[in-house]
């Protein structure tokens, strides 16, 4: 029998430098809505699941506003790319390369995420 992710112990890990982190549960991430993490340097990531499952991470910090809110940002896709939008100004970020979808100057770092 297979288990759902919701009823495992898995943990979501970002990879920082060559070692993983453990950010929270697995079970935390509920599909279109993000998660704020905060990593052990003082900044913070924005952490997704989209509906296949799939997991994305990415800096939680909007550099148009400055503020640390794209893990309250709406969540989408755009010509088949994930993207996370602003709550701010609503610029896209695409949550697989961190390019910044209405402005090609701008761009965030993303993560290497898993689920272990």
């Amino acid at each position: 029998m297979t288990l759902a992710p919701e009823t495992t112990d898995l943990k979501v890990e970002l990879q920082l430098n060559d070692d993983w982190f453990a950010v929270c549960e697995l079970a935390r991430l509920l599909p279109g809505r993000g998660v704020a993490a905060l990593l052990p340097d003082g900044r913070q990531a924005a952490l997704f699941r989209d509906r296949a499952g799939n997991l994305y991470a990415v800096d939680n910090r909007d550099p148009f506003g400055g503020a640390a809110v794209l893990s309250r940002g709406l969540t989408g896709t755009h010509q088949g790319r994930p993207f996370v939008a602003s709550p701010l100004l609503k610029q896209r970020f695409d949550l697989e390369t961190g390019q910044c979808l209405d402005d090609e100057s701008v761009r965030i770092t993303t993560y290497a995420v898993r689920a272990a």
